[in-house]
């Protein structure tokens, strides 16, 4: 115990404010910065800014996949770019919390952000150019280096800037902008599709994406140096020391063997880009025409922000014990998932990819029973940003420390991306859509079934540096046994 307390130490981490309240018991207390200073480096501000970058690059990134085929008539490209995407992805996450933690978040962040104009851009070019699909792909394995490193330094960021009791709401607040970026995304393309009945998008479109996303680059520049950063209680954040690469990577296998329960939430981490492929290309772009598919998509990423604002609220009700939140968002999470599925089901049992190939008549805002389907669409939404939300607040639960979170970040949406990868391929090949809808639902009902006993386990009521160091010289065999007996 002293050996792994004395390498976290070596590694730079604490574990910040360990009381509910977010005050500092044995901790240095700062005095905030006051004027035009105090509003610049106040917390909530910078995870404000950060919102927008994730607006303007991951945001208007969604709008476009959320289309269903990147927009186009054939998604068959658009499929095989999003599995190479999350396949670079999945690898490179698992080792981005290293690079965030070696570079600093605002590099990091920086870095991660130009992927996203490049991906856009490849879209634009085979638009113009039909034959530019291999541009397209290579892209979207360029993309998937970058998304892992924003996304990484987003979660570190989003997570540590936080106390205790603010963490569902600074989640909330970065959601709702992030979504806002989709909404965006899709007015534009609704604008630009409205009086078009055409199976597939113009070149405006993406024209409009790729400028919003330009101007998301620059962002990190102008955001403040997390070493500045005091938290609202007066607490200092904790940044990296910026080690070796090898002390690093050992910090990675640090943060698994210390904390092995963070393995538990692998399935739902899993699940949180499975059901993509499906809602958007087996749904989305499968049943609807390109004015109905850009009508969803703006409903789908509003629905986000009241999921993600709503569960928030929840997670942060200081009145209820964490591990009574923590239960309660669990099964909410579960009726959601049973309701969206077996309402969609009855939709789903009606096509097949044979009886609706892409250039078949497709249903339109005003055709009969779409009222009917754009609902489930909003329900699938709900679900998505309450699920994503409630991921990141278990690992918020779990530590204070910016450095382990970027490791807890770069395990998410490693995971996440090495899920959305196999369903990406499976949707290539022409799976079946009732195949890929069955594996949807069974996905994520696995994911909260894995991750219940993590959070009877590992959820406490407060946050404190013995639970950041179990014992887990006797727990993590027991835990891999649990695992290789449930699979």
């Amino acid at each position: 115990m002293a050996d792994i307390a004395e390498n976290e130490k070596r590694l730079g981490y604490n574990s910040g404010t360990d009381s509910e309240s977010g005050s500092a018991q044995g901790v240095a207390i700062y005095e905030l910065p006051k004027g035009i200073k105090g509003v610049y480096y106040n917390p909530v501000t910078q995870v404000v800014m950060l919102g927008f970058v994730c607006f303007m690059c991951p945001g208007l990134f969604n709008a476009l996949t959320g289309l269903g085929g990147g927009g186009q008539l054939d998604a068959t490209t658009a499929s095989n770019a999003n599995a190479t995407l999350y396949a670079t992805f999945a690898a490179g996450a698992f080792f981005s919390g290293s690079v965030n933690n070696k570079l600093g978040s605002r590099l990091t962040l920086l870095l991660g952000t130009t992927g996203y104009s490049l991906y856009i851009g490849s879209y634009l070019a085979l638009n113009i150019h039909p034959k530019a699909g291999g541009f397209v792909i290579a892209s979207g394995a360029i993309l998937g280096i970058c998304a892992g490193l924003l996304w990484t330094a987003q979660g570190s960021l989003m997570l540590s800037y936080a106390t205790e009791d603010q963490k569902g709401k600074f989640i909330g607040i970065f959601w709702a902008i992030f979504n806002l970026g989709a909404v965006v995304g899709a007015s534009v393309s609704l604008g630009q599709n409205f009086h078009s009945k055409a199976n597939a998008v113009g070149n405006g479109t993406y024209i409009g994406f790729l400028i919003l996303t330009l101007i998301g680059v620059t962002i990190p520049i102008f955001m403040a140096d997390p070493e500045k950063m005091i938290r609202t209680d007066g607490t200092k954040v904790t940044t990296p020391r910026h080690p070796s690469w090898k002390v690093e990577f050992y910090g990675l296998y640090l943060t698994l063997r210390t904390d092995p329960m963070v393995i538990l939430l692998f399935p739902m981490f899993l699940a949180s880009n499975w059901f993509y492929t499906w809602q958007f290309n087996e749904y989305n772009q499968a049943l609807f025409n390109i004015r109905a598919r850009s009508l969803n998509n703006l409903v789908y990423w509003l629905a986000q922000i009241l999921g993600s604002l709503s569960i928030g609220f929840l997670l942060d009700q200081t009145f209820i014990s964490r591990r009574v939140r923590a239960f309660s968002a669990w099964c909410i999470l579960l009726g959601m998932v049973f309701i969206v599925h077996t309402w969609a089901f009855f939709y789903q049992r009606q096509y097949t990819r044979t009886s609706l190939p892409p250039e078949a008549t497709k249903i339109d805002i005003f055709d009969h029973g779409y009222a009917s389907r754009i609902l489930v669409y909003i329900f699938c939404g709900l679900l998505d940003a309450m699920w994503q939300t409630t991921a990141y607040w278990l690992i918020g639960a779990m530590s204070n420390d910016p450095a382990k979170l970027a490791y807890f970040a770069g395990f998410y949406k490693s995971v996440q991306s090495a899920g959305g990868a196999g369903a990406w391929a499976a949707d290539a090949r022409l799976t079946p859509y009732m195949n890929m809808f069955i594996s949807t639902w069974v996905i994520l009902v696995a994911g909260l079934v894995f991750a219940l006993p993590m959070i009877h386990l590992r959820v406490k009521n407060y946050t404190e540096l013995t639970d950041e160091i179990l014992c887990v010289f006797s727990l993590t065999p027991f835990l891999f046994l649990f695992l290789w007996a449930l699979l």
